[in-house]
């Protein structure tokens, strides 16, 4: 009988150790949530919150019209806009692109949307970069159902054999893939665990959870899931990557309301080449198509050679303008 009493006395006190820990889980859940919208309520306190919450409802709103246009599929134009070689009847900044970089100017650019998102979130983005003088601009849609049946393995394999599709047909080598949000995630997936780093030439992801979001917890199916921090698919991209080719660009903001806590849109990996840029006052949807981020996507993919930091990670700050931009190289501060 002792014996039984001190058995039912130790799973007992296992139990409870047990609910303690998922208790103080849940609490520490909860704080990091508290702390998360404190940043974002404590950022449209300022002016430019202000601005940018305005700007993100506006834009939801916009977007909503737009969504059903954006469910059907964007046509691949492999020729894009010089598929004659001639340069006579293009704006100045698309000739320019050209005649300077011919090569830039005709690798594909990859657009990516977000969880239960379409194209349409593109719709500002995309024509900045054909106007810029990109000729082959393809934003993928991928099934709306995805985040209730999918998974971000399967969803980045497919994405793997659509940017194939896309290289045979426009004769390209590599292309440059620019996710918001999970399509940020699947491409790096993809990337990073997949072989896609002899494809991606560069990755730009726009408020992507590249350690986990606790937003995650809101919905129970499998993709969700992933995206929780300290998930078996976060730990996997958390593994060594070395060789990986492929250059990351980051844009995170301090006001997404989305991606909590906000730094975890930040990416650091000692085995990948990544440069960061931090916003302070825009929301979530509006990174598509806010004018800084927007600036960062066109000035890294028409820079004519990459620029590689004496470390694998650098970072700038677009909290207001670019006078105000700082880089971080190793630890030391320097202007942009």
């Amino acid at each position: 009988m002792g014996k039984i009493a001190r058995s039912d006395v130790h799973e007992l006190g296992e139990h409870l150790l047990g609910h303690a820990r998922r208790a103080a889980a849940v609490a520490e859940t909860a704080k990091a949530v508290g702390e998360g919208v404190g940043v974002v309520l404590r950022g449209m306190a300022s002016l430019g919150g202000l601005r940018g919450a305005a700007v993100e409802a506006t834009w939801l709103a916009a977007h909503a019209v737009l969504y059903p246009w954006g469910a059907l599929a964007e046509k691949l134009r492999p020729g894009g806009h010089y598929e004659r070689y001639r340069t006579d009847d293009l704006a100045p900044s698309q000739r320019g692109l050209v005649v300077s970089n011919l090569e830039g100017a005709g690798t594909p650019v990859v657009l990516v949307h977000g969880i239960g998102d379409n194209r349409s979130i593109f719709t500002v983005l995309s024509g900045a970069l054909r106007r810029r003088g990109f000729g082959v601009v393809h934003a993928v849609n991928y099934s709306i159902l995805t985040a209730v049946t999918g998974d971000i393995r399967t969803a980045a394999a497919e994405l793997g054999a659509h940017i194939e599709r896309v290289c045979e047909e426009t004769g390209s080598d590599s292309v440059h893939v620019v996710g918001h949000s999970l399509g940020g995630i699947i491409a790096r997936y993809y990337v990073q665990r997949q072989g896609g780093d002899e494809r991606v030439r560069t990755l730009i992801t726009l408020g992507t959870p590249h350690t986990g979001t606790l937003s995650a917890y809101l919905l129970p199916t499998r993709l969700v899931r992933e995206l929780r921090p300290g998930s078996e698919l976060m730990t996997e991209l958390a593994e060594p990557a070395p060789g990986c080719g492929t250059r990351f660009v980051v844009v995170w903001s301090e006001l997404d309301e989305v991606v909590i806590p906000q730094v975890n849109a930040r990416l650091r990996h000692p085995d990948l080449d990544v440069e960061e840029y931090r916003l302070r006052d825009v929301g979530h949807l509006s990174l598509p198509i806010a004018r800084r981020s927007v600036h960062a996507v066109l000035s890294t993919l028409t820079q004519l050679e990459y620029r590689r930091a004496t470390r694998s990670h650098v970072a700038c700050d677009l909290g207001h303008t670019a006078e105000d931009t700082l880089r971080y190289r190793s630890g030391s501060h320097s202007s942009a």
